[in-house]
């Protein structure tokens, strides 16, 4: 029964990842009122799915007689696979792709303790009652069926992870230069207050009020800029003096440089190709601790494109 060739071990990896793809994406789809493609890859697979299952077997082979081994040892490897899996994802693209962050004992929002419970019962699932019939399915497939079967599941599932792979690093470069824009534009926000409120007398309220400002709209942080070089230019046509002819051609250098990065901002949304697009669509409750800010822009502009 354990012992398995490498062949009948993929094809098992890749038939729990299509079912995963169709619990995840019925239960969603259901919850949402709308069809979603679930997972990281864009075909019916979802590999955190496959290899959850193929760990839960592997662990709880040892204890097939006894169900409440069973149970801790798919608790205790499927728990450890989902965190290892999360903390790689984030570290390597800046988005988490699922978030227990509002689940009550989580641990860094990878892993919590209902999910943790819930995989204890699924490895019972698996191997007392869904592994058997799809064991006996595998093994009734002639070889050589199989081993077609299985090559070309490979490349086709290799070439999917493949694309998809990059399409999320690309992702991640867009939220990364987002950030530095947004960056940018927060400098060249302080920099304008201080020319602001040297111009006026309450220098020391205004200050007060722009730091106040910062916490509370840092979203219309564009819009706030726009206002600023408005009064400026205002300012600068009703009280001219020495220190605002001192300061014209800085401002001027601000104000080329914020059409420079808005225009580069705009460009990075419309990046947004399709299969970018279709991974943010299709996993609505990814987040980017890092990019938090670029990354809901990048999910409204999303919406925006939907809508449309």
């Amino acid at each position: 029964m354990f012992h398995y060739s490498m062949t009948q071990w993929l094809f098992f990896f890749y038939t729990y990842c299509f079912l995963g793809w169709c619990f995840e994406s019925a239960y969603v789809s259901i919850r949402t009122r709308k069809f979603v493609n679930r997972g990281f890859m864009r075909g019916p697979f979802l590999p955190i799915y496959g290899s959850g299952a193929i760990m839960m077997y592997v662990v709880s082979m040892p204890f097939q007689d006894h169900i409440v081994l069973t149970y801790l040892a798919g608790c205790a490897g499927a728990t450890t696979l989902e965190y290892i899996t999360g903390v790689l994802m984030e570290k390597l693209f800046r988005i988490r792709y699922w978030d227990y962050s509002d689940k009550k004992f989580n641990f860094q929002g990878h892993i919590c303790l209902n999910s943790t419970l819930a995989w204890g019962f699924f490895t019972i699932m698996m191997t007392k009652v869904i592994h058997r019939p799809i064991e006996q399915f595998v093994l009734g497939i002639p070889k050589n069926v199989l081993n077609y079967g299985t090559f070309f599941l490979t490349i086709y599932i290799v070439a999917d992870f493949a694309l998809s792979f990059k399409t999320a690093l690309d992702l991640r470069d867009i939220l990364a230069k987002m950030q530095k824009v947004k960056e940018e534009l927060m400098h060249m926000q302080k920099r304008l207050d201080v020319i602001i409120a040297f111009s006026n007398d309450d220098k020391e309220q205004k200050q007060q009020e722009r730091e106040h400002e910062y916490e509370l709209r840092l979203g219309d942080l564009a819009e706030n800029l726009g206002q600023r070089f408005s009064s400026l230019k205002e300012m600068i046509q009703r009280t001219p003096g020495a220190y605002m002819d001192s300061v014209k051609e800085e401002i001027a250098e601000l104000r080329a440089r914020y059409n420079l990065y808005m225009e580069n901002r705009r460009n990075y949304k419309e990046m947004l190709d399709f299969y970018k697009w279709d991974m943010i669509r299709n996993n609505p409750n990814m987040n980017s601790e890092k990019y938090k800010d670029s990354f809901e822009e990048l999910k409204g502009a999303v919406v925006k494109k939907k809508d449309k």
